[in-house]
């Protein structure tokens, strides 16, 4: 695919997101036609621009603590002195997906409050699994020929990890943040329930008030970030196997 029509399709759903947060009035015929008993048919208790930045901002905190947390986790079980680790760190991992985020959500509202806290909490716990995963997968997928080739070279471990495993591990460790990314976009939306600023705010009124348009507003913007956002990895991904 030319490169120039490559850029136009990162860009089409970013810009379809937007045009949608910012003149969602412009659509409300198409909501008319589904939701036919209802007085309000476009959300309106915060504007969805609003909310978009606050979903993003949500997602973007979790996730970037969850791969700093989940990198360094699965660097650490891979040298020789943390490999003892490595089920402990499997298992500590695991905790975050084997709980539905609902009832991470539960547990943490009493000791935490409701709002955004809680669901950053959430976020993290289940956003960790995936890149600690990829990463140890990703740093043991290396040949220990490699390794010899970088010590025979007079390279300290260290310039090791960062000259060589890092880069050569950097694609699959970048899939297990796509993946981290990708789910807590959808799973933050469960935070509205506890009381933080989501795209899930109109999907739960929805819900609540039997507005089918609500919950329509809600899931395709929820939809189109986590599409927009796979999008961008997807090109990060490229470039990156090209530059190696």
């Amino acid at each position: 695919m030319p490169v120039a029509a490559r850029s136009a399709g990162l860009l089409l759903l970013p810009a379809l997101l937007l045009t949608l947060c910012v003149g969602m009035d412009w659509f409300e015929p198409w909501f008319a036609l589904i939701e036919t008993d209802s007085r309000t048919l476009i959300y309106g208790r915060d504007s969805f621009l609003a909310l978009l930045l606050s979903h993003c901002t949500l997602v973007l905190l979790s996730s970037a603590l969850a791969a700093l947390v989940g990198i360094a986790m699965g660097i650490l079980v891979t040298r020789p002195s943390g490999r003892d680790f490595l089920p402990f760190v499997s298992q500590l991992a695991s905790v975050g997906q084997t709980f539905p985020p609902v009832a991470v959500l539960a547990l943490a509202v009493p000791l935490l409050g409701f709002g955004t806290l809680p669901t950053l909490v959430a976020l993290f716990l289940y956003g960790l699994l995936p890149i600690v995963r990829n990463c140890i997968a990703g740093l043991d997928g290396i040949s220990a020929s490699v390794r010899e080739a970088a010590r025979g070279m007079g390279m300290s471990p260290l310039q090791i990890l960062r000259q060589v495993e890092l880069p050569l591990a950097a694609a699959v460790i970048l899939a297990g943040v796509r993946t981290s990314v990708t789910l807590n976009i959808a799973t933050a939306a469960l935070g509205s329930t506890v009381g933080a600023r989501t795209l899930g705010d109109p999907i739960i009124a929805g819900l609540i008030n039997g507005n089918v348009a609500y919950v329509l507003q809600g899931a395709i913007l929820v939809g189109l970030l986590a599409l927009a956002t796979d999008q961008l990895f997807d090109a990060l991904q490229r470039r990156l196997d090209v530059r190696r």
